[in-house]
């Protein structure tokens, strides 16, 4: 039995939603009611949402959302931890679940790439001739990411077509398995790919916080931290004894997998650091920043 207060829960679902945006700023009040608080991104495809609450609060949501016939097989992975995730909550519409701007529209539910289980995913990466494809951001490949995999180099998820062309075009023949954090985005990247030409095409199920919590694959070939869109920020997903350190601190390069929010308000880049760094920068990414701080303080002053 959990003594924890506390949960977070993270979801999705590709759905067509009518009139999405009035649904939003329903579900905003019932969320308010509720007394939970996080992000939850609607779109006329659906809804991404994490969020943190009690027990009492979060089994009421999911009770809700399994009650209403767009939800009702909605999953949800759950974490128990000791205290609110988030300081606020955010209901809001989008224009597009995952920001991509495609040149044509795709069905993730119709066009995405064959699912794996955290067990089938593992096999699969064993092979020789496989490519595993992050799917997700530079920041969230630098914390953690699968052995071996690929890191796109991308800011923003709307340029993987043009690094797909760019690429992957001489491996059309090569199995191609896709990840990210809870899976949302790889049925979009799959579905990306396979309108792209390419044909054998994976997504892992659940992403990677599902992979991490598979009692038998126990998060094994998984190397560093996982990125969480909440205050912990880091989750361990390696529960075997090969788990490793791969983040460099932003300063001096040591393994580290903590991150910071610079300490210039103008800047706030999130950073990997350590703590000796962290001490010694005083909480700034650069030298810059500092000087930007003590120049704001002497005018001030």
């Amino acid at each position: 039995m959990s003594t924890k207060a506390y949960r977070i829960l993270l979801f999705y679902k590709y759905v067509q939603i009518p009139d999405a945006e009035a649904f939003t700023a329903e579900h905003l009040q019932f969320c308010k009611e509720l007394g939970i608080k996080g992000r939850i991104l609607i779109a006329d495809q659906g809804i991404n949402g994490t969020l943190s609450g009690t027990t009492e609060q979060t089994d009421a949501y999911i009770a809700a959302m399994h009650a209403h016939p767009l939800f009702s097989d909605l999953l949800f992975k759950i974490d128990e931890v000791d205290e609110h995730a988030f300081q606020k909550i955010f209901v809001r519409y989008k224009k597009e679940l995952v920001t991509l701007r495609y040149d044509k529209e795709l069905d993730p539910n119709v066009d995405g790439g064959a699912r794996l289980t955290p067990k089938q995913f593992h096999e699969k990466m064993q092979q020789d001739d496989v490519i595993i494809l992050d799917g997700r951001s530079n920041y969230e490949f630098d914390l953690g990411h699968f052995h071996g995999a690929i890191k796109p180099d991308l800011k923003t998820f709307r340029e993987f077509p043009e690094w797909i062309r760019s690429n992957l075009t001489e491996h059309k023949d090569k199995p191609i398995l896709t990840y990210c954090t809870g899976g949302i985005r790889c049925e979009m990247l799959t579905a990306v790919l396979k309108n792209e030409g390419f044909n054998d095409v994976y997504q892992l199920d659940g992403g990677i916080v599902t992979y991490g919590k598979d009692p038998e694959v126990q998060g094994r070939g998984f190397d560093g931290n996982c990125y969480v869109f909440d205050e912990r920020i880091s989750v361990r997903i390696n529960q075997t004894d090969e788990h490793t350190v791969v983040g460099e601190c932003h300063h001096c390069g040591t393994k580290t997998d903590r991150y910071i929010n610079c300490a210039d308000d103008t800047c706030h880049l999130q950073h990997l650091v350590c703590d000796k760094c962290e001490e010694e920068h005083r909480g700034y990414c650069s030298s810059a920043c500092a000087e930007h701080d003590l120049t704001a303080a002497g005018s001030a002053g």
